[in-house]
């Protein structure tokens, strides 16, 4: 790649392309990058530099051009997989990429819990990363000879094109649910953002629609499969225990009935699409059930830790769609009592709070609001957020996270499930702009109370 945007990653002879974000300005970085080896710079002003520099209107929108002119005729032969929703999108990219490797295929994952190939592993900032650090992830997958490429296709993606050049063999659309109202300001124009991933497959593509979400009905192509309790991956009936579930579908008039290691009436969506992505990629039905049973929910999705005679349950859901669907699945077990400790995010969509509150109250029989990544916010004002519509009386607040999971799990009795809502695979916490270490998982395995005799 001879195209770099971050000065600290320039090697002897890289074009450095100079971009204002949000937060740091490239042009203040030039006499680095040219330091580090740059030859010539890409910006959008006059310039008095040591190197050839070519000045243009909008020097993400010139790299875009050249990225995609330049490079994307490199991914043709890759086979690749896009998903997009509100909800789920990590979840069956992980399960589509672990399938796959049982399979014996060479399949990389690019997503919200990183890139993955192989035994590589790296973490990525972004669900779907810029366009130029995408494009170095897929040629690096292909210099390894992946031949599939699953990834998460964020709205974000879709709104600013961090995807263009790239076409997609088979898309999916998993749900559309309130979320990054801070961006998309509407529910419409969050609909249109992920309805764009149509754009992106190619002329004899695949699109794999939820049914069952209403919003499925707006995207309009000509060679569609649906999943759904009336689509042509029909759900007949499901049947979950604490650790497991048992699903019964039916395919082109046939039956089938599958044990997963997931749990949760969404995970069935979930499964069955990442089932539905592989099979219209020529894969055999009973071939795939038969490898089901060696995958697993990624890191920080419904992963379950047993807390004496309890669980405890740490999962990303950070959405009133999501919140909402987890708790109601764990109280469906009808085996205790359902205690959820949740917040909220700073700086993020303000107006799903009090809904998430009021969903936490009404469906757990008991309920701690605790802070999430305040970021620049102050954690009491959000949590005020979420309590001021609030009429129940099964909550407590705790702001401190950690003082929140251990109260928490004190609270745990034989059987009840305690569910650690909103960070899931996370292991930081943003406060200000400052990342510090932080766990749920480690803070409920370095804090489960000595079993009362």
């Amino acid at each position: 790649m001879k195209y770099e945007t971050d000065s600290r990653l320039i090697k002897e002879g890289q074009i450095f392309v100079a971009i204002k974000g949000h937060t740091v300005d490239g042009h203040d970085y030039i006499e680095i990058a040219i330091k580090n080896g740059a030859t010539s710079i890409i910006t959008n002003r006059d310039l008095k530099i040591s190197v050839p520099y070519k000045k243009v209107k909008d020097p993400e929108k010139y790299l875009h051009k050249l990225l995609v002119n330049e490079y994307s005729h490199e991914f043709k032969n890759l086979k690749i997989i896009g998903v997009t929703g509100t909800n789920g999108k990590t979840t069956t990219c992980y399960l589509i990429y672990q399938l796959l490797k049982e399979l014996g295929q060479k399949v990389a994952y690019i997503g919200t819990i990183g890139f993955y190939y192989n035994d590589k592993y790296r973490e990525l900032p972004n669900t779907t990363p810029d366009i130029l650090h995408l494009y170095k992830l897929l040629l690096e997958a292909k210099e390894n000879n992946i031949e599939y490429i699953v990834m998460e296709v964020s709205s974000h993606a879709l709104s600013l094109e961090r995807i263009a050049g790239i076409k997609f063999d088979i898309a999916a659309f998993t749900n559309l649910t309130q979320d990054h109202l801070d961006y998309h300001h509407t529910m419409a124009n969050y609909l249109k953002a992920k309805i764009k991933i149509i754009d992106y497959l190619k002329k004899d593509g695949i699109l794999i629609l939820n049914s069952d979400d209403k919003a499925s009905n707006k995207f309009k192509y000509h060679h569609i499969f649906e999943v759904g309790l009336n689509g042509d991956y029909k759900i007949i009936d499901y049947k979950y225990n604490p650790d497991s579930t048992v699903i019964t579908f039916t395919i082109d008039k046939k039956n089938y009935q599958v044990k997963t290691n997931l749990i949760n009436n969404f995970n069935i969506y979930n499964y069955l699409m990442s089932l539905a992505i592989i099979n219209n990629l020529d894969f055999d039905i009973k071939e795939i059930i038969a490898k089901t049973n060696k995958i697993y929910p990624p890191k920080g999705r419904c992963e379950t830790l047993k807390v004496n005679n309890s669980y405890a349950v740490i999962d990303y859901a950070h959405t009133p769609d999501a919140v909402e669907k987890i708790i109601k699945a764990y109280k469906e077990l009808k085996i205790g009592r359902v205690i959820t400790v949740v917040g909220c995010g700073g700086d993020r969509d303000p107006k799903k709070r009090p809904i998430m509150g009021s969903l936490s109250t009404s469906l757990s029989d008991e309920v701690i609001f605790t802070s999430d990544n305040p970021r620049t916010e102050n954690p009491d004002d959000i949590i005020k957020d979420i309590i001021k519509e609030n009429k129940a009386n099964n909550y407590q607040v705790i702001v401190d996270r950690k003082k929140a999971i251990i109260a928490g799990l004190n609270k745990l009795k034989d059987n009840d499930f305690l569910l650690i809502l909103g960070k899931g695979h996370e292991d930081y916490q943003i406060i200000g702009h400052e990342k510090i270490h932080f766990s749920d998982i480690e803070i409920v395995k370095d804090n489960i109370p000595k079993k009362q005799n």
